[in-house]
């Protein structure tokens, strides 16, 4: 398969979506527009739950690319990166290293990106914190849990414990993100926060802290405490799951 076997429609911000149109030949074979509209109605009538990853993905295909069938290059992007959320994830020059991905796809892949991000932030910007946690922990792993490299955030919380700001604080390798506590407390400062969450991912999947991940959190808990901030908790984010220094009795 080459680059150019699948021919790319206009983005979603140039078009609605993109027609289904015939090949060169002049004729669209009946079974990829039958498998469309199937697709299509089985989506409408059952939602995302009734499909699996590959033939959501497939979906978001359609829009992007209308004029080839686009299930092997679904099946290529599911088989490269692992299942929908990576798909969507993926570096833009890891996704150009697949053939038949161009700008058209990488523009629609982030756009939905972008859109699944901004909803689950949402649900937890100015809002109560500690009583929306599902939501916190929702937006977390929306963000961060299918990253290739590590990214250290940090949420600073007002006296009623509202979130007021949601902030990068660096990124880093696959297993290590630089992290300086005099700038966390500074930015605490400036935004007038009470209080801190930090949260930061471990691409391999596996939430266990390292002992740098724990000392790191602990020069934070010093410089907190100096200024009279409270540090809440510190999330690791894996790939399914979530590790609470609180619930687990480092912080």
């Amino acid at each position: 398969m080459t680059q150019d076997a699948f021919a790319e429609a206009p983005t979603l911000f140039e078009i609605d979506e993109a027609p289904v149109q015939p090949l060169p030949s002049g004729k669209l074979p009946s079974y990829i527009k039958d498998h469309r509209k199937r697709l299509r109605e089985r989506f409408m009538s059952g939602g995302s739950a009734a499909m699996p990853d590959y033939e959501l993905l497939e979906l978001v295909l359609f829009r992007s690319i209308p004029r080839q069938d686009v299930k092997p290059l679904a099946r290529v992007l599911m088989d490269t990166f692992g299942d929908f959320n990576r798909v969507l994830t993926a570096p833009e020059e890891r996704l150009r290293k697949v053939k038949g991905v161009g700008d058209t796809v990488i523009t629609d892949l982030k756009l939905l990106e972008a859109c699944a991000h901004r909803m689950a932030r949402a649900r937890v910007i100015q809002r109560h914190v500690i009583s929306g946690w599902d939501a916190l922990l929702d937006y977390c792993h929306t963000t961060m849990a299918h990253r290739e490299t590590e990214q250290f955030r940090v949420f600073f919380l007002d006296r009623k414990n509202v979130l007021i700001a949601d902030e990068e604080q660096a990124k880093g390798t696959v297993d290590h993100v630089p992290v300086y506590p005099r700038e966390v407390a500074k930015r605490a400062l400036e935004l007038n926060a009470s209080a801190l969450i930090l949260v930061h991912n471990h691409p391999s999947g596996d939430p266990t802290p390292s002992q740098s991940d724990i000392e790191m959190t602990n020069r934070i808990q010093d410089a907190c405490l100096a200024l009279g901030l409270t540090l809440h908790d510190h999330l690791i984010i894996g790939k399914s799951t979530e590790l609470s220094f609180r619930a687990k009795g480092y912080l």
